[in-house]
C-alpha cells in the first residue's frame, strides 16, 4: 500500500480488512504505509527527549496505575501540532472512515501514542477492553523498526479469543515488529502480549473509538 489517501489504491486494501475483520477479527499486512512517512515517523520517534515520554501504566483515570510486572514501556501522545504526528493521524482518520463505510462499525474516534520498549522492557499477556466496560473496539499498532531479528525479542503474540477465563487459549500469531507492519484487531476480544525486547523498540499503539457521551463529556477520557 502506497498511502490511504489515494481512493484507487485503497478500495481493495480496506476490502480485505473489512472482511478480515468479519472473518477472523484481525488484519495484519507489511509496508502499510508510505516509506517516507515511516522514515518520518522513526525520525520524530527518535528525536524526542526522553523527558517526553512517561511511563506507561494500567487502567483509566481513577484506576490507572503503574506495575512494572506488568508492563515497562514508555509513552507519549500524538498530536496535531507536530506536522509528520499530523500526518499519521490523518492516515489513520481515512483508514476510520473506510472501515466505518464497510463494516457500519460506528467507530468515532481515535487515540495513538508513541510507544518506546527500552532494551529488556515487556507488556504481560492482557485485552485493551473488556465488554460493556470502555469505547474501545479496534487495537491499532504501526511499527518503526529496520531489520528486526527474531533473536532480538519484542514480537507481538496474539491469541486466540478466551472462552473461559483462565483457561489456556492457543497462540494465534507472532508478529516481528519490522518497520512497516500494522496490526489491527478487535480490543475485547484478543488476549495479547509483548515478549522482552533486546534492543529499543518503536512503535505507534491506539485505537479507535464509538461515541458513548453523556451530556458533554466523552465517555470515556483516555
Amino acid at each position: 500500500m502506497n498511502t490511504l489517501s489515494q481512493p484507487d489504491q485503497t478500495t481493495q486494501l480496506f476490502d480485505q480488512i473489512a472482511d478480515q475483520l468479519v472473518e477472523r477479527g484481525y488484519f495484519l499486512a507489511e509496508k502499510a504505509l508510505p516509506a517516507s512517512l515511516c522514515l518520518a515517523l522513526q525520525q520524530r520517534i527518535q528525536a524526542l527527549d526522553d523527558e517526553d515520554f512517561k511511563r506507561a501504566g494500567i487502567g483509566r483515570e481513577q484506576e490507572h496505575q503503574l506495575n512494572k510486572r506488568v508492563r515497562t514501556d514508555q509513552i507519549r501522545w500524538l498530536t496535531r501540532q507536530d506536522p509528520i504526528e499530523a500526518e499519521y493521524l490523518a492516515q489513520m482518520e481515512i483508514l476510520r472512515l473506510g472501515i466505518n463505510r464497510r463494516l457500519f462499525m460506528g467507530l468515532f474516534d481515535a487515540e495513538f501514542h508513541f510507544a518506546h520498549y527500552p532494551e529488556g522492557a515487556f507488556y504481560k499477556r492482557h485485552l485493551d477492553a473488556f465488554r460493556g466496560n470502555t469505547n474501545r473496539v479496534l487495537s491499532v499498532v504501526f511499527y518503526l523498526n529496520d531489520d528486526w531479528q527474531e533473536d532480538q525479542g519484542g514480537e507481538l503474540l496474539l491469541y486466540a479469543e478466551e472462552q473461559t477465563p483462565g483457561e489456556e487459549t492457543p497462540l494465534l500469531k507472532r508478529v516481528l515488529p519490522e518497520s512497516g507492519t500494522l496490526a489491527i484487531f478487535l480490543s475485547d476480544q484478543f488476549p495479547h502480549e509483548v515478549l522482552p525486547t533486546r534492543r529499543d523498540r518503536y512503535s505507534i499503539a491506539g485505537w479507535f473509538r464509538v461515541n458513548n457521551t453523556l451530556g458533554d463529556q466523552l465517555d470515556p477520557p483516555r
